[in-house]
């Protein structure tokens, strides 16, 4: 491949991710003016009724819907800047990556807060986060690689910080979610190295 052509990859590559994480976000966004400005003021309800409900048979949509859902603004915000980073250098290696882990993070963190989850409404994209977040700081630990243990550190020493979250230690907040959302992400990082390792050893004996 060409210098020219393999600059096109490249900036067709960050186009799509930039769009993907842009596409979410802005969906995080549009739902909760539209639960702000629509559906309280004028409908006396809220979209949140749709997060995760602990226990509950209908609870169970709120693993779906609940990464879409947020309190309010100041929630929202917290929320964005963190799933753009961490998404993003998910996305670096692979942008199958991101959804893989998505998903993983999405659904164990997710069951997990249903499961076992403190009684109340659970809703938030900080459970996928936690499991972007667990991913990024185990990828390295199990890969091995200088790039992957570069990254682990880079997002620990950024980040950090956040795993008091995994801790019951303020009212209101879903530590349920971080947790299982945290160890969904290492779970996905863990999953990945070993596909990752078994096509590498399907293409020496190809």
């Amino acid at each position: 491949m060409s210098t020219n052509e393999n600059g096109k990859a490249i900036a067709n590559e960050l186009k799509a991710q930039i769009l993907i994480l842009l596409s979410l976000v802005g969906l995080m966004w549009a739902v909760e003016i539209a639960d702000q400005v629509f559906f309280r003021p004028f409908l006396q309800t809220t979209l949140d009724f749709y997060g995760i409900l602990p226990r509950n048979l209908i609870g169970l949509r709120g693993i779906l819907f609940a990464p879409f859902l947020h309190g309010n603004f100041p929630h929202l915000i917290g929320n964005t800047l963190p799933f753009l980073v961490l998404g993003w250098l998910i996305m670096l290696r692979e942008i199958s990556d991101f959804f893989w882990v998505t998903l993983v993070a999405g659904l164990v963190s997710g069951l997990g807060t249903w499961l076992f989850g403190s009684p109340g409404i659970h809703i938030g994209a900080s459970g996928v986060i936690f499991g972007y977040l667990g991913y990024l700081l185990f990828r390295g630990f199990f890969e091995r690689s200088i790039i992957s243990i570069a990254i682990s550190l880079g997002v620990g020493t950024l980040y950090g910080s956040l795993l008091w979250g995994v801790l019951p230690m303020q009212y209101g907040i879903s530590w349920e979610g971080h947790l299982f959302g945290f160890i969904g992400g290492v779970l996905a990082a863990r999953l990945l190295v070993i596909g990752s390792r078994d096509r590498r050893s399907q293409d020496r004996f190809s």
